[in-house]
């Protein structure tokens, strides 16, 4: 091991020590559900807004976009907009009024006028899917960066490397619950934010603070030339393409507000103008974030060697990072690669930590509480149950991951928000805005968008069928020679969305179920002025 591997490993055994430290501090102040599942609701506005930008600028963001932006240029940046935009959404439709009538999970907002048990079944099932989705991409990410690290291309070594974040993130989990969650995702952010400033100003520098040369040295650098900085490249080629585009827009600015990770943190806080300023702190976190994207993507392409990228992009960040710290070999080119893979490693930690204490918390206090137990099961069985299902959702996480390792990090999170959007976004918005709204319209809603979402993904060149020209390697899931692909976009969002919010309206016109006018007109008063919100706290 040279003395950058030796660097390298102190600065992530540095990284781990102070999550795991932050983890046994939290366990010791998590006494009751609510400290484990929403943090005792005791963090402040900029607490939270910290929080959210630190599970929402995950591994996708950080080391997928820099490369989508490193291979693509223009296109690329189209993940940092969407991903953006999305918080408008989440802001102006979403944030304040789920503070105010929920209380743990998502679905206890839709429950709270429908039949309990099919809506908390369907609204659980679909964030356990959407968690694992965004888990994969943190699990590629994980293995690829520790993989360049410690230089080793030894498949097993990434596989034992995934295995060991998933078991991390199942320990912060088990052990920290909310609390130690959240103090994980601040300590995260500031990270990433003073670790991307500080190669954000290293790019420059090299152009002399020159936006337009870095531009034209990347178009230059990539052999496209004026092609890299115009729309089209990716999603221009056909017809097909440019449908696939539109249907990626729709699912990253619709996502966001039906990610289940980022609607829970909405309950951390203790009222919803704190919800609202939380998501205003954490727009302006995240939007710096994404200009940061723009320089480090286009950095890469300027200044790293294509062929030292992998096919998926995922390591032009941290290669960026050593070759404007002095290049390969050089003191601070090690130097900036390890604290980058180290921040980019706490990313990691601290998003896969968040994933998996939503989709626990659901499968405890939705499935088990409220379907299995009817609503009297005890908070030491809930928290008992939720790390228990941590557990198992961190092992299929695993076993999934572990064959993705071929796919770009920030399209695999693409496809948890295309889920998210299809699923989840319309039972909110009908249940929140919509009277006649009822438990079939929920569920036909869910599932139905849902099932359309990852059956398409199923059938389509993401998991079999798509092969590199150039090489004849696979780049979908299934090895090259295999092809069921029958659905030709790689996001179904452009499908799946309206189908999601069609079966909900469908399923409702269809339904007798009684109308819950009572209740639906206490639901709007509690969301939209917050009157009575403590109420569903704490009873």
């Amino acid at each position: 091991m040279d003395g950058s591997q030796i660097l390298t490993t102190v600065l992530f055994l540095t990284v781990v020590a102070i999550t795991i430290g932050i983890t046994f501090w939290a366990s010791r102040q998590t006494k009751t559900a609510a400290d484990y599942y929403a943090g005792g609701r005791g963090f402040s506005g900029f607490q939270n807004g910290l929080a959210i930008g630190g599970d929402y600028m995950s591994a996708a963001s950080f080391l997928g976009i820099s490369g989508a932006i490193a291979l693509s240029g223009y296109d690329g940046f189209l993940y940092s907009i969407g991903f953006l935009v999305a918080w408008l959404v989440a802001l102006l439709l979403v944030a304040e009024v789920l503070r105010n009538s929920g209380r743990y999970t998502m679905a206890d907002q839709l429950a709270y006028r429908m039949k309990q048990r099919p809506v908390r079944l369907a609204a659980a099932t679909s964030t356990v899917v959407v968690s694992i989705f965004y888990l994969l991409a943190q699990m590629v990410g994980a293995g690829a960066l520790v993989a360049l690290l410690l230089g080793v291309e030894d498949q097993v070594v990434k596989n034992i490397v995934i295995l060991f974040v998933g078991a991390l993130m199942i320990f912060y989990v088990t052990v920290g619950g909310m609390k130690g969650t959240t103090w994980v995702q601040i300590v995260k952010a500031v990270l990433l934010m003073t670790g991307s400033a500080l190669i954000v100003i290293l790019v420059l520098a090299q152009f002399g603070f020159n936006l337009s040369e870095l531009l034209g040295s990347a178009a230059d650098a990539s052999g496209k030339g004026d092609a890299f900085l115009q729309p089209g490249l990716k999603y221009g080629a056909s017809f097909t393409s440019e449908l696939d585009f539109v249907s990626l827009g729709l699912a990253l600015v619709l996502g966001t507000a039906g990610l289940p990770h980022i609607l829970i943190r909405f309950y951390t806080v203790p009222t919803s103008a704190d919800a609202r300023k939380s998501v205003l702190w954490a727009i302006g976190l995240i939007g710096v974030f994404y200009l940061f994207t723009l320089v480090l993507g286009f950095g890469a392409a300027a200044l790293v060697d294509p062929s030292t990228l992998d096919k998926a992009g995922n390591l032009a960040a941290p290669l960026l990072a050593q070759e404007v710290g002095g290049g390969e070999g050089s003191v601070g080119g090690a130097v900036l690669l390890a604290l980058i893979a180290a921040v980019a490693f706490a990313t990691i930690l601290a998003v896969v930590a968040g994933l998996t204490l939503t989709s626990s918390v659901s499968v405890a206090h939705d499935i088990y509480n409220s379907v299995i137990k009817r609503g009297k099961a005890t908070e030491k069985e809930e928290m008992k149950v939720s790390r228990w299902a941590a557990a198992g959702i961190g092992l299929v996480a695993i076993l999934l991951a572990i064959p993705a390792q071929s796919l770009n990090i920030a399209f695999l999170v693409a496809l948890a928000f295309a889920v998210a959007a299809s699923a989840n976004l319309p039972a909110i918005i009908y249940n929140m805005f919509w009277k006649r709204f009822n438990t079939r319209g929920a569920v036909w809603s869910i599932y139905g968008g849902l099932i359309s979402c990852v059956g398409l993904v199923f059938f389509s060149p993401v998991v079999s069928g798509k092969v590199d020209p150039a090489t004849g390697d696979s780049l979908s899931l299934f090895p090259a020679g295999i092809d069921f692909s029958w659905f030709p976009l790689e996001n179904p969002g452009l499908i799946s969305i309206p189908l999601g919010f069609f079966l909900g309206w469908l399923g409702t016109v269809t339904s007798k179920e009684p109308e819950t006018a009572e209740r639906y007109v206490e639901l709007e008063v509690r969301a939209l002025t917050g009157a009575g919100s403590e109420k569903a706290i704490t009873h």
